[in-house]
């Protein structure tokens, strides 16, 4: 077991969904950006099947959910500035294209760690979760070797560190509890899935009391993985260095 990276100067998070950086990495990024780290969402779908409402207007739910992680990546201590590759809410690929569409990023930003979804994670429902793992482990094979992707006219670049979040073998714990409130807030501006995703309905009598509920249900999850490393709040990740 490892325990806090050194602060990179620059962290690229790679995502299925807008609101997916937040629960498995947000802690992270916010200390991060606090001590100084550039740091960058990539988010492979439009999210726009990311409700239960069979009324909603996907175009328009596209929109809202953009604007939600904008303002989630400002909180984390990003600059607002989220690249959305825009494949269709579940029905993304680990394919050709997309891996040239990480690599070509992975390139452009220069990272120094890369965050993801584990794509190894045992029993996994979403293929979106799954693929967009593949896409960033496969993406940095890519960026790394200057032979692949030759139309890509940037120079490749490989980063040090790829942490997976939602691994089933842990082996690295960010501490994250001075930033925990921040992951929250975060989570919490993902305001179109508080009834899919957090258990928040609409009523507002019983708004404050869904979202402290919520809280603690996150604080409880990160308490369990710092407290074998004597933390109070941590992130838990698989942790890749020899890239």
């Amino acid at each position: 077991m490892t325990t806090n990276l050194p602060r990179p100067d620059r962290a690229l998070a790679i995502a299925a969904h807008p609101d997916d950086v937040e629960f498995g990495c947000g802690g992270t990024l916010a200390k991060w950006a606090r001590q100084g780290t550039e740091i960058f969402h990539l988010i492979c779908t439009d999210g726009s099947k990311g409700t239960w409402r069979e009324e909603q207007d996907p175009a328009e739910l596209v929109v809202i959910r953009r604007a939600e992680q904008r303002r989630a990546a400002q909180l984390l201590g990003g600059t607002g500035e989220v690249i959305f590759l825009g494949w269709p809410d579940g029905e993304l690929e680990s394919g050709l294209r997309q891996r040239a569409q990480i690599a070509s990023w992975i390139r452009q930003l220069h990272p120094g760690v890369v965050l993801a979804h584990d794509p190894w994670k045992r029993y996994r429902l979403h293929p979106d979760h799954r693929n967009a793992g593949f896409l960033a482990t496969d993406g940095i094979v890519a960026a790394r070797d200057p032979l692949f992707f030759p139309e890509i006219k940037v120079a490749p670049h490989r980063p040090e560190e790829l942490l997976l979040w939602e691994a089933d073998e842990v082996d690295h714990v960010e501490d994250v509890t001075e930033s925990f409130g921040v992951k929250i807030d975060a989570l919490l501006a993902h305001e179109s899935q508080f009834h899919t995703t957090m258990n928040i309905g609409d009523d507002v009598a019983l708004h404050e009391t869904e979202q402290t509920q919520f809280r603690n249900k996150i604080a409880e999850r990160l308490a369990a993985i710092g407290a074998g490393e004597g933390f109070t709040y941590g992130e838990g990740f698989k942790r890749i260095s020899r890239l």
